[in-house]
C-alpha cells in the first residue's frame, strides 16, 4: 500500500482537495479532525492535568488552550508531547485498517507535513499549492481574519515555494477544483492503478 502525504499551506485547498481523493474511494487520515476528536476524547484529561482550567463541558476548549500555548514555545511543546503520540496511535489505527480493507493507496493529511519533519512517515508527498492572490482572497475571506493573523500563520510555515521543491507532485487549485480533481486522478493512477505495489 502506498502512503501518500497531503500537505499545503494555508488557503491553498488541501482540505477540499482531500476531499478530491475520498471521492475516488481512497481512505484518508485528516490529523486535524483527529486532533479535534481527541480534545473532546482521550486527550481531555493528560491536557487539562498539565493545562489547568482549560477544559469546559467534559472538552478541551481551543481558544483557552491556545491562549496558553500562544508565544509559549515551553509550553507548546509540552502540548505537543501530550496530543502527538495519540494522534500517531489513531494514525497507525487508521493505516491498519485500511491494509486489511485492501487498499493500494492511503493518505495522510498533514497540514505541518514538512513543519514537522513527518515525510520521513509516508512513500510520496503531494502538495497542495494556489498563487499567491488566490491563498490570499480565500484566506481573507475566512471569519475573524486579519492581515496580521495572515501573516503570524505564514511566519509558521514552510514557503510554498520550498515545499513545491520538496514534493512528488504538486495539485494546482488556482485553476479552480474540476482542474484539481483531473490532478488528483492522474495521481491516483500512478500509485494506485493497475501494477503497482502493496506493501
Amino acid at each position: 500500500m502506498w502512503i501518500l502525504g497531503l500537505t499545503g499551506s494555508i488557503g491553498m485547498g488541501k482540505s477540499a482537495t482531500a476531499g478530491l481523493f475520498r471521492s475516488l474511494g481512497v481512505p484518508v487520515h485528516d490529523a486535524d479532525a483527529t486532533v479535534h476528536a481527541l480534545y473532546r476524547g482521550d486527550a481531555v484529561a493528560p491536557v487539562e492535568a498539565a493545562f489547568p482550567g482549560v477544559a469546559r463541558d467534559g472538552a478541551i476548549d481551543r481558544a483557552l488552550l491556545g491562549a496558553r500555548v500562544l508565544n509559549d514555545a515551553a509550553a507548546l511543546k509540552r502540548l505537543e508531547a501530550i496530543v502527538h503520540p495519540l494522534v500517531r496511535g489513531a494514525e497507525k489505527a487508521f493505516l491498519a485498517r485500511a491494509r486489511q480493507d485492501g487498499a493500494r493507496l492511503a493518505v495522510l493529511d498533514i497540514p505541518l507535513l514538512f513543519e514537522t519533519g513527518s515525510e520521513g512517515r509516508v512513500d510520496a508527498v503531494a502538495v497542495v499549492s494556489a498563487p499567491k492572490a488566490v491563498q490570499h482572497s480565500r484566506v481573507m475571506a475566512r471569519p475573524g481574519m486579519t492581515e496580521e493573523k495572515f501573516a503570524a500563520i505564514l511566519a509558521k510555515q514552510i514557503p510554498d515555494a520550498d515545499k513545491r521543491r520538496r514534493a512528488h507532485f504538486v495539485i494546482d487549485t488556482g485553476r479552480g477544483f474540476p482542474a484539481a480533481a483531473h490532478q488528483v486522478a492522474s495521481i491516483v493512477r500512478a500509485l494506485a492503478g493497475p501494477g503497482r505495489r502493496t506493501r
